[in-house]
């Protein structure tokens, strides 16, 4: 697989503290890879970082060629890289089918001026994305719930309008914050085929999560912070045989990391 994304030596201060401690490693095409580490290692630190919600102190973030750290979040997004939140961020108030149709307006053709005139640019703009937000909905399995008001659906369908929102941009790499978080069993292992689901559509994937036994089930490569550094990468198998990410997780029987 050709690479896609590299992070060469991020690192991120705030004051005297060091969130994120010179973190390199390429992400590959069409691969999940999952970040993990311990509460306070600097995971959702370095995910701001990678889709540009932070600047770095040092270091850079490379797509498809092309430095986009330091960019603004919806540049880096229009690029192809798109975060979604441990809180999903969506207008409550409106319908599943409104809030992924809103999503599309990242990609626009049109302008904002043209969208008040109702132009044929805006027009046809506004068809394409009633069009894809159909298709994205049934995708994610959320048809039923198409005109249901966001605020008004459980936590897992919650979770796939995110994705859904996501989606709706084009994104080549969508970064996951804690898919899984607040999940049963049954949850986590529908929305694991869920994610594997949007990587068949071509969409390389980044995730961030605390649920060990899911992060091993799906992923592809895994990169372990702790402490703001990177302290292992590699295959789910070599990641729970390493001695220093069994240490950094308390233990040599640690039951969090699927051992």
């Amino acid at each position: 697989m050709a690479e896609l994304l590299e992070i060469r030596g991020l690192t991120k201060r705030f004051g005297g503290l060091v969130a994120v401690n010179d973190v390199s490693f390429k992400v590959r095409e069409g691969e999940i890879l999952s970040i993990i580490g311990p509460n306070g290692a600097g995971k959702s630190t370095l995910f701001k970082l990678i889709a540009s919600f932070l600047r770095p102190s040092a270091g850079e973030v490379w797509f498809r060629g092309k430095r986009i750290s330091g960019l603004s979040p919806h540049r880096a997004a229009r690029l192809g890289v798109v975060r979604t939140f441990q809180e999903t961020t969506i207008f409550r108030g409106m319908t599943v089918h409104e809030n992924v149709v809103i999503a599309h307006h990242l990609r626009s053709r049109a302008s904002l001026f043209g969208f008040y005139l109702g132009t044929a640019r805006a027009r046809a703009d506004e068809a394409e994305f009633a069009r894809s937000a159909e298709e994205i909905i049934r995708f994610l399995g959320l048809g039923d719930m198409r005109d249901h008001l966001a605020s008004t659906l459980p936590h897992g369908h919650l979770r796939a309008l995110g994705i859904a929102i996501g989606l709706a941009t084009a994104p080549a790499v969508l970064l996951l914050d804690e898919p899984f978080a607040g999940m049963n069993h049954d949850e986590t292992m529908r929305a694991v085929e869920l994610v594997r689901a949007v990587r068949e559509r071509g969409v390389t994937l980044l995730l961030v999560e605390h649920d060990m036994p899911a992060v091993m089930r799906i992923s592809d490569r895994i990169v372990v912070l702790n402490f703001g550094s990177k302290i292992a990468e590699g295959a789910p198998a070599e990641i729970q045989q390493n001695a220093r990410v069994i240490e950094a997780y308390l233990g040599s029987e640690d039951e969090s990391i699927g051992l």
